[in-house]
């Protein structure tokens, strides 16, 4: 028996049945037209081999998309009642017995994940969207690659390549784990409350070998968040705080072969990396 997916009608009668209004607070713009969830499945090269994580299926309309392709799905939802009623809503639909595992909790604070999913699928609320994305990547290192769909706005700035306007934090921190690129448009149209903001699909490949340890994760990001913080300002008076004053900033940005005038923007996540490097072996000399 084939999977069949979700109508307008068919969310609208969930959300009727289940006394649930979407709300701003939890971001929720459910999907209603099947071809767009079929298109984001598509643009993440779901197949039955894989292993797929999905952030806040909400009704189920991109989560039956996936399963429909027979790969095996983990849906994380914050919201006790679309959790609790997904499962019902698979078997209804044609989902084999097995194939949907639903995990009741907040994605921001989830640390385990049962069958270590290898593909990250979502529809994510702008006002968690690169949070959950950065602790998904740093909490499961299992993910090698993924498709979110994100207001247009954050999308551009997690594809951003240095020296671009939009080119940020969650820019630099992102390109830790690999390249992002924007991956297609979805039309305002096909949620449900329409949304008074544009959506992007951006997709996401993990680089094959790690970038560095923890410890220097945390070192680089703090070394991005204090450039970024104060974006205007020369990086050597932007790293003063972190880096033990303004003479002490030059000094590491020099070695680190990165002009202590330049700004945040014009630094790739190597050029981060590297002054964290410097950072910590001036430290322990």
């Amino acid at each position: 028996m084939p999977v069949t997916l979700l109508g307008a009608a068919d969310i609208r009668r969930l959300a009727a049945e289940l006394d649930v209004v979407p709300t701003k607070k939890l971001g929720q713009n459910f999907v209603v037209d099947a071809n767009s969830v079929r298109k984001i499945v598509q643009t993440a090269r779901v197949s039955a081999d894989d292993r797929v994580v999905e952030i806040g299926p909400g009704l189920g309309s991109l989560t039956l998309a996936v399963l429909e392709t027979g790969a095996d799905v983990v849906a994380v939802e914050i919201d006790s009642r679309l959790a609790a009623r997904l499962p019902q809503t698979a078997a209804e639909r044609g989902v084999p017995d097995g194939a949907l595992t639903v995990v009741a909790a907040d994605a921001l604070r989830v640390t385990e994940l049962p069958g270590d999913p290898d593909v990250l699928v979502a529809n994510l609320p702008y006002n968690v969207s690169v949070p959950v994305l950065l602790h998904f990547l740093e909490t499961f290192p299992a993910l090698t690659r993924g498709v979110v769909m994100v207001q247009a706005e954050v999308g551009e700035r997690l594809a951003a390549p240095p020296g671009s306007k939009v080119y940020g934090s969650p820019s630099a921190k992102a390109a830790w784990y690999g390249p992002w690129r924007l991956a297609g448009t979805i039309s305002r149209q096909v949620f449900w409350p329409v949304p008074n903001v544009d959506s992007v699909l951006v997709a996401f490949s993990r680089d094959a070998a790690p970038r560095g340890t923890e410890d220097e994760r945390l070192r680089t990001f703090a070394i991005v968040d204090a450039a970024f913080q104060q974006r205007r300002k020369m990086l050597r008076q932007a790293l003063a705080g972190v880096l033990g004053g303004s003479a002490a900033a030059s000094a590491v940005l020099e070695r680190a072969g990165v002009a202590p005038t330049a700004r945040g923007e014009e630094l790739s996540i190597d050029d981060f990396q590297r002054v964290a490097r410097v950072s910590a072996d001036s430290e322990d000399s």
